[in-house]
């Protein structure tokens, strides 16, 4: 048999969810897996438990009554730096980004495996946790800089003319990720395997990824001069930035490029993402 997943220490993990069946099966695999773990039913409640007791991650459905899940991740993340997990029954595409536009770093679309749900929630965390005293010397070798951005990966901080930058886990992922290879384009599909770890998914995440990072690290996101979209392939980090004569030229190509990036390319995407529902083979589906 095999034996259930155990978190290296007791995190607390908060489970929103207004259906009492779904946050039950959801809650007893977290405990199982060694989480502490935290319900709440309804966005003022999930916003309390939150501020009473922080979590470490925050399981949260969309569908919630009265303050939608959506309305309590804003708030959320206004107040602490926590990781989203978003739980949504919706198929509609628009949803999942609007999720992942407002800060969540994960989302798994019901019904779902458990246990899935739980190697999940293990991911996000496992990105987010700082590095260990004893690898701070050899990290510290391999902080990241060009065009005025730093990023210190064991820290997990990053800074732009040395102003913090507030990035969410995947975010920083992927800035972390660009900066070690400038001057290569990547595709979507290679950013997703490169920086989530996924074979296969829905590709919009990058794209929103993207758009959210530049909207941080751009001047003028709207005429980015570092992270570039490069025709027909993807995504390329500029270190040495582009003049803007330069930009200026590109400007057309590139928002072309990211309108079928966001777009054309996603629409193909008309069932849930397929790293949702190729787990869902699990007779424990919720």
């Amino acid at each position: 048999m095999q034996q259930p997943y155990e978190a290296p220490s007791a995190r607390r993990v908060l489970v929103v969810d207004d259906d009492p069946t779904v946050a039950e099966v959801v809650a007893g695999y977290l405990d199982r897996a060694g989480y502490v773990v935290d319900r709440a039913a309804d966005g003022p409640s999930a916003l309390a438990r939150a501020a009473a007791h922080r979590p470490d991650l925050v399981v949260l459905d969309l569908m919630l009554p009265g303050m939608d899940g959506l309305e309590v991740c804003r708030r959320m993340r206004a107040r602490i730096p926590v990781p989203v997990i978003m739980l949504t029954a919706r198929g509609d595409e628009d949803d999942r980004i609007l999720g992942l536009e407002v800060g969540a770093d994960d989302y798994v679309t019901k019904p779902f495996s458990p246990r899935e749900l739980v190697l999940r929630v293990e991911s996000v965390l496992r990105r987010a946790r700082p590095a260990a005293p004893h690898d701070a010397p050899r990290a510290q070798a391999h902080i990241l800089g060009a065009a005025g951005l730093s990023v210190d990966p064991a820290a997990r901080r990053a800074t732009k003319n040395g102003a913090e930058l507030a990035l969410t886990i995947r975010e920083f992922d992927l800035l972390t990720f660009l900066l070690r290879h400038p001057g290569r384009a990547y595709s979507r599909e290679e950013l997703m395997r490169e920086v989530w770890g996924w074979d296969f998914g829905d590709l919009s995440t990058v794209t929103v990824h993207v758009r959210r990072l530049r909207g941080k690290v751009e001047d003028d996101p709207a005429r980015p001069r570092l992270i570039q979209t490069v025709w027909g392939v993807g995504y390329r980090f500029d270190a040495e930035p582009s003049t803007a004569a330069d930009t200026a030229a590109d400007t057309a190509a590139d928002t072309a490029a990211d309108t079928d990036a966001g777009t054309g390319a996603d629409t193909a995407v008309t069932t849930a993402a397929a790293m949702d529902t190729a787990p869902n083979t699990d007779p424990k589906a919720v």
